[in-house]
């Protein structure tokens, strides 16, 4: 499958599927001499696995593994190949709609594209794929963090609920890592609320980058925003992505969103540290919409496989919302754009050692 590969210098591969025995990912570019050890991605695997009330009761430890690239905790520049085995799969949940097709779901178009789909919780087109992305972003997050790059993010909105402020030390006193404690309660009502109508809901995620040098991305086809819009929607969840002040630009004058020039820097951030495809040394800030998990127990539409028109009810282990476990995802996508720029050449500095 060809469009299992990101990046351009900082690259993975990922593979396996939701009810395989394992899925992973092959890490290339990682230079030499980076301190890696499985405890430093797990930390990450651990935001995204679920582990509350709020959450999908299958029950994977997602445990990483490294098979290559690391000797005695230092990476060796060479491969870094990553596994992480399935234990809690339960493919009988699906065998009852192996001939439907379940709305909202890439169950048709697969089908349609290879001839075939792999019905056991969706194969390669499951959000369980999103694990070996994560694992390969917190390799990206340890590269970045020797240079002074971070990247985190946090609820902003879900069910219709939004923050009002931004405490990011909040952000991990709540399951739903939202910075406003308040609308945090109220999200949480919201979903046990939808959860009890065996239905589901979306969100909006914002995923901030600091510490970026000025120059990050490359002139019109390979812009960083480009980069970053596009690893953001390859997440299946995502249906929007906006950076800076997005969407709300059009509302806007010039005069109002045009970011003051000063000696040092910009004196605001609506054009969330991008200018023309290149980081401009303020902090990245991009925005994605979440879409509700399809996977919902209340009765849809839909028709088998010969076009017979059914009933169908999603059963299984499905979340209610994709968020919060989106979020170390968002992160990922964000880590290993960053990662890749990094590596790129910079025409007024030496190359990195």
């Amino acid at each position: 499958m060809p469009g299992s590969r990101l990046g351009r210098l900082f690259t993975i591969t990922t593979w396996g599927e939701s009810h395989g025995p394992a899925l992973g990912v092959v890490i290339e570019g990682c230079p030499s001499g980076l301190e890696l050890s499985e405890e430093d991605i797990q930390r990450d695997l651990d935001r995204r696995k679920p582990g509350s009330r709020l959450t999908s009761p299958r029950k994977e430890q997602d445990r990483v593994q490294i098979l290559s690239g690391t000797f005695e905790g230092v990476t060796t520049g060479t491969p870094i190949s990553l596994i992480i085995h399935n234990r809690d799969v339960r493919s009988r949940d699906y065998s009852g709609i192996s001939r439907l097709y379940r709305p909202g779901h890439a169950d048709r178009t697969y089908e349609q594209k290879y001839g075939l789909r792999d019905w056991r919780g969706g194969g390669r087109s499951s959000a369980r794929e999103t694990a070996a992305r994560v694992a390969a972003g917190a390799v990206a997050r340890k590269f970045l963090q020797v240079r002074g790059i971070t990247v985190k993010a946090h609820t902003v909105e879900l069910g219709g609920v939004r923050a009002q402020t931004l405490d990011w030390e909040a952000i991990g006193r709540n399951p739903l890592c939202c910075g406003d404690e308040g609308a945090a309660l109220k999200m949480e009502e919201r979903l046990l609320e939808v959860k009890r109508r065996e239905d589901s809901v979306g969100g909006i995620v914002e995923v901030c980058a600091t510490g970026c040098p000025p120059g990050l991305g490359e002139p019109v086809f390979d812009k960083l925003d480009a980069r970053l819009a596009g690893a953001l929607m390859s997440i299946g969840a995502v249906k929007g992505v906006e950076i800076g002040a997005g969407f709300e630009s059009a509302r806007m004058l010039g005069s109002e969103h045009n970011d003051p020039v000063l000696s040092r820097g910009y004196g605001s951030n609506r054009a969330g540290g991008i200018l023309g495809g290149l980081s401009s040394g303020m902090d990245i800030v991009c925005r994605v919409a979440v879409k509700p998990i399809p996977s919902i127990g209340r009765e849809q539409q839909t028709v088998t496989r010969d076009g017979t028109p059914a009933a169908i009810r999603v059963e299984g282990r499905h979340d209610v919302s994709a968020i919060p476990r989106i979020i170390p995802v968002c992160e990922a996508m964000v880590l290993l754009v960053l990662a890749d720029f990094i590596l790129h050449p910079f025409p007024w500095s030496p190359p990195l050692p």
